[in-house]
């Protein structure tokens, strides 16, 4: 090869390196646009072979270091997070770089600053993609320092075959990312998750979420869109390969024929909305919503009771958001994000006896077809039981009916049209047909937007794009709002293509598999590997018989020192631990105390929620006994972790200001 091709090529290798590791920070969906239209430019006009800013040094380093000083000056007034700011200036040097003049130094400092963005994309994102990057930068990075070390400074006009250079490169380069697999798996650590924003990825922007309303007609091209907007981890876990289960987001009780709304007031935000006290049977749920979800509404499992931990996740990192409760059950994100996680809570016994408004949800349109109201007195024959009827109703709807999303036209009344007309249609026509019929024979009901299915991949429930659903919920006395779903069962779910599902499918899989074997990857998981490697064959039997030879008196000896040495450093570490064991003991016998006068005073910790978290609540809900729990908690939380002197008497004067105040 030429030196003018050699010289072509490792600057062609540096640029995708250092695009590597600028796509491993544009995966956060944290760039702004305006850098990352500046990187394109400058990786364009470099593998064109132009090098604009080698006759105008002065003038660029000047311009980026008052970019720079924007930069973090937004960053320094909360207008844009550290570590993104640190990453975009690292882009823009990267860019500086790449059309200055090429020497050696030159490339070194590109691939620098490419290394510094590699870095801030392992905090801002962990995803699969980012692993990609990573992969794709220590090949062409390595590539492009073999030939830079081959290259003499100045140039040099010999001219040789690459290709064998380029393939012991690339052998090194294999062994040198299995030996790094092999440090990551086997070198003491701690989670990668500890020092990750986790922030989700928010390249595509948001396809599919909870709208302000449901509007009839259309084609139904959301159940076709595979895409994942939610994962879901549930406490007590059901083991199931399909969910199945509704995730209701928000309810609609105003019809005016074509479209629904809703009427709730929205009330003063707080961190924390409870409806009801947890029992037994509360379903726990760790929550996150993916940017394709696209909305500030949480979901949760039916019949929720509380929403907690809401963090937002956006451009400026990771922050905890306040809630505000809308309507019955309906709770959204008071600040902006990419994503959220939350913990929710669910009761699947949780009644309602009576309504605070029933006529909010037995209200008609003005322009009622008189035809419907005729159709369910027809099929209903008298039947005045609330449950009941809305169940004689969906075996109707779903009898007659057929469920399509080819859908052309808009009629003036798509509800008449279709029941009567063309009596088929996707999910927002069947619920609103059974909720418009039980209303016209007196019930109250109302439609229910949000998601039906969960998709086990790995430990987690999936929601997908096409799980979107609409349904009926009608009011039972004593029981509550039940649903009762009207759409035929192969329409409720998401109906992508095949190849397209399969695919989709397959990725999942494999971010489920990055997710525990390297984000989540810890020193319990380097543990249960090594138990793995040194546990016998499951086929030796206790039969089979091993003979050895005796060893020498050397290594006996050596064993003898090895084990007096191991047990000497076993006898301190045994002292010390007993000493922190006592003090432990005393400090979780003092929590013991503490939960037993709070379960006295009608006080119940949510389930996973930590003693800090409790007090934060009741703090955050100005409970009378949180300023003395907040003391015990410290005093607590110093001995258990501090090694903090805590007292029979400090213990019994602590506990004795945890007493519920007196009523009257």
């Amino acid at each position: 090869m030429s030196p003018q091709g050699r010289t072509r090529l490792r600057l062609v290798l540096r640029d995708l390196s250092a695009t590597s590791a600028f796509a491993s920070i544009v995966l956060s969906g944290s760039v702004p646009a305006w850098a990352l239209v500046a990187y394109l430019l400058a990786l364009f006009t470099s593998l064109a072979g132009r090098r604009p800013l080698s006759t105008r040094p002065t003038f660029s380093v000047l311009l980026l270091l008052l970019t720079g000083l924007v930069l973090f000056g937004a960053a320094f007034r909360g207008l844009m997070d550290l570590i993104v700011a640190a990453c975009v200036f690292a882009g823009l040097v990267t860019s500086h770089r790449m059309l200055s003049e090429s020497t050696r130094g030159t490339d070194q400092q590109v691939q620098l600053t490419s290394l510094l963005m590699l870095a801030g994309g392992a905090a801002l994102t962990g995803e699969l993609w980012y692993g990609a990057c990573l992969g794709a930068f220590a090949i062409t990075s390595s590539l492009s320092l073999a030939l830079g070390v081959l290259e003499p400074e100045g140039g040099s006009e010999e001219h040789f075959d690459v290709k064998p250079v380029m393939g012991r490169v690339g052998t090194g380069t294999a062994f040198a990312v299995a030996g790094a697999v092999a440090f990551f798996v086997l070198f003491p650590r701690l989670s990668w998750n500890i020092a990750a924003r986790r922030q989700p990825p928010g390249l595509l922007g948001g396809t599919t979420g909870m709208s302000d309303s449901v509007r009839l007609g259309g084609a139904g091209d959301i159940k076709s869109n595979p895409r994942v907007v939610a994962r879901v981890r549930l406490s007590p876990d059901p083991g199931v390969d399909n969910l199945d289960a509704y995730f209701p987001g928000r309810s609609f009780d105003v019809f005016d024929g074509r479209e629904w709304k809703g009427s709730g007031v929205a009330k003063r935000p707080r961190q924390l909305v409870s409806f009801k006290r947890p029992t037994r049977k509360t379903v726990s749920q760790n929550i996150e919503l993916l940017p394709a979800y696209g909305s500030r509404t949480l979901i949760a499992l039916e019949h929720p009771i509380g929403f907690n931990n809401v963090t937002a996740v956006g451009s400026a990192g990771s922050a905890r958001t306040p809630v505000v409760e809308v309507a019955d059950e309906e709770v959204r994100v008071e600040l902006p994000g990419n994503g959220y996680t939350y913990t929710a809570l669910s009761d699947p016994d949780a009644t309602l006896d009576a309504l605070e408004d029933p006529s909010r949800y037995d209200a008609l349109p003005s322009e009622l077809d008189p035809r419907i109201g005729q159709l369910a007195a027809h099929v209903l024959n008298g039947e005045a039981r609330p449950l009941q009827a809305a169940l004689l109703l969906q075996k109707y709807l779903q009898r007659d009916f057929t469920y399509t999303l080819e859908l052309e036209g808009s009629p003036a009344d798509p509800l008449a049209e279709f029941l009567f007309v063309r009596k088929s249609g996707h999910c927002e026509h069947f619920a609103t047909a059974l909720t418009v019929l039980l209303r016209s024979q007196g019930f109250a009901a109302r439609v229910t937007a949000g998601f039906f299915g969960g998709e086990r991949i790995g430990s987690a429930y999936v929601l997908r794009a096409g799980d979107a659903h609409a349904w009926t919920q009608v009011f039972v006395p004593g029981q509550g709002w039940v649903t009762v779903d009207a759409t035929p069962e192969a329409g409720r779910q998401n109906q992508p293509a095949r190849v397209l599902a399969w695919l989709t499918s397959m990725y999942e899989r494999l971010e489920d598999l990055w997710r525990a074997r390297v984000v989540d990857y810890s020193f319990q998981d380097q543990l249960q590997f090594a138990q793995q490697l040194v546990r016998p064959p499951q086929s030796a039997t206790k039969s089979e018989e091993v003979t050895a030879p005796l060893p020498g008196a050397a290594p006996v000896a050596a064993a003898a020192v090895t084990a007096v040495v191991v047990y000497v450093v076993v006898q301190r570490l045994g002292r010390k631990r007993r000493a922190g064991d006592y003090r432990r003991n005393k400090a979780s016998g003092f929590l013991d105390q503490i939960e037993a006068r709070l379960s006295r005073a009608g006080i119940v910790r949510l389930p996973g929620e930590a003693i800090e978290e409790l007090t934060l609540r009741l703090t955050d809900g100005a409970h009378p006994m949180a300023p003395a729990l907040a003391k015990a908690t410290r005093a607590y939380l110093g001995a258990r972790f501090g090694g903090a002197s805590l007292s029979a008497d400090e213990q019994a004067r602590l506990l004795a200001a945890l007493t519920p105040p007196r009523v009257g």
